[in-house]
């Protein structure tokens, strides 16, 4: 069956205190609109046949870049009238036959799960609607039950009298309804309310006097529906994340020093028990190889972590990938493009970018290697650098298997140094080393008798 996707997304978000629009402030790394869309995307049975219309408002320019390459249609709300002249800004463009499934931009962790369950229930000519008890239902529409416990209407809080302020039950907003019911009532909607609006909640009454069953559902979670209105509820449902998150984790088989001090802001996938300690974040697309330690404080980014690798305190990684049994860390960082060999070792205050590193090669402290290829068995000594930027060109560093390179050296690029070759100490090399050479570049020592140092005026 046809399905279409609205997400009410126009609002400007005052209490947010922010210039940027409410929908796209981030729970998890991702914009609360985004977290709408995708869990869209995951209701399988709608995965072939679902038309998404946004409406946006307040900065549209910016809402719709942020969604950009996405199959999605946008919609204008020019002045903020309600949700249901929200809705009618999309009447013209659903189709005939099907069913509209109604979500909110600042809703951003309804479960796939749960609004499977209200498109089934449209699916069968009725009208879906998510419903949440609350211990203190403070400003949301209540639901209004006849004896016989079906829903007859939803009161929003302005208009309620004090006997509806007693009820418990809650709307969420979101809902499903048949496109042929949906046209009708959007169209015969008023605003005759304290608040001079368009409510989207009044077609439920309408829905009664049609005798269209009202089925509703509530979530598992009841933050599942919360939505977000300033930074206080923003953090709160990133904590609410973050604990999903972590958990799902330790399903998958991850020892956590701390389940609530660890921020997952994209995908984690893990490939066998591994250990975790706190206030590591992980951003974009992650894997982790069974085995894997990795200690506090780490940010790590689309990489790969293999097999028994050990990711030392303070290490960022990203855009990189590391090999089984590797030692990175502490304060090491791999910037993109670095790819490390099995049993290579990175030690503290070491940067690499674009460059790979073979097996069982030790960069152990105080060096930054970029656009280099380094051998197998290498030995880099502190404080050694590749000088690979003239100013507007990058250029390479290749130094073959065994190689060793002393403490306080300079490889200036393009520039080769083969297999076995041995660098000294505080060399400036700026010329191909052979296989097996001791190369040794170095000013002449001068020392000075009797030399009086300045003294100050």
């Amino acid at each position: 069956m046809n399905t279409d996707i609205i997400i009410l997304a126009a609002g400007q978000g005052s209490r947010m205190r922010s210039k940027l629009p409410k929908v796209l402030h981030q729970i998890g790394g991702k914009s609360m609109l985004q977290h709408v869309i995708d869990n869209v995307n995951a209701i399988t049975t709608i995965a072939n046949q679902v038309h998404t219309h946004v409406i946006v408002g307040h900065r549209a320019e910016l809402v719709e870049q942020s969604l950009a390459g996405q199959n999605i249609q946008f919609a204008r709300q020019a002045d903020q009238l309600g949700t249901g002249h929200a809705v009618a800004q999309v009447l013209n463009n659903l189709r005939e036959e099907g069913i509209s499934l109604i979500l909110y931009g600042d809703v951003p962790l309804t479960q796939s799960s749960t609004l499977q369950e209200l498109v089934d229930i449209a699916k069968l000519d009725q009208v879906g609607l998510l419903t949440v008890t609350l211990a203190n239902p403070m400003g949301y529409g209540r639901i209004v039950r006849n004896a016989a416990a079906q829903v007859t209407a939803i009161v929003e809080q302005k208009d309620a009298s004090a006997e509806q302020l007693a009820i418990t039950e809650i709307n969420t907003g979101i809902m499903a309804v048949p496109n042929k019911f949906l046209r009708k009532w959007i169209s015969q909607l008023n605003n005759d309310n304290t608040q001079g609006e368009y409510y989207l909640t009044d077609i439920i009454a309408m829905a009664t006097a049609d005798k269209v069953s009202i089925v509703t559902r509530s979530p598992r979670a009841e933050q599942e529906v919360q939505g977000v209105n300033d930074k206080v509820q923003l953090a709160s449902l990133e904590r609410f994340y973050q604990l999903q998150q972590a958990r799902a984790l330790m399903l998958a088989g991850a020892t956590l020093a701390d389940p609530e001090r660890i921020d997952i802001r994209g995908k984690v996938t893990l490939e066998g028990e591994v250990f975790i300690d706190i206030n590591v974040i992980f951003e974009g697309e992650v894997v982790l190889g069974d085995g894997v330690r990795i200690a506090a404080n780490c940010v790590i980014k689309d990489a790969t972590i293999a097999a028994d690798a050990i990711i030392k305190n303070n290490t960022m990684i990203e855009q990189s990938s590391v090999g089984e049994c590797c030692e990175v860390g502490p304060f090491a960082r791999l910037r993109p493009g670095t790819q490390l060999a099995a049993k290579a070792k990175i030690g503290n205050f070491v940067e690499t970018k674009k460059t790979s590193i073979g097996e069982g090669s030790k960069v152990s402290h105080l060096t930054y290697l970029g656009d280099a290829q380094i051998g197998a068995e290498v030995n880099i000594g502190a404080g050694t650098i590749t000088c690979n930027y003239d100013g507007v060109n990058k250029f390479t560093t290749e130094i073959g298997d065994g190689a060793f390179i002393g403490s306080n050296s300079s490889l200036v690029a393009p520039v080769s140094i083969g297999a076995g070759a041995t660098i000294g100490a505080g060399s400036t090399i700026t010329k191909k080393v052979a296989a097996g050479q001791l190369s040794v570049a170095r000013g002449k020592q001068i020392n000075l008798q009797n030399w009086q140092r300045p003294v100050k005026k």
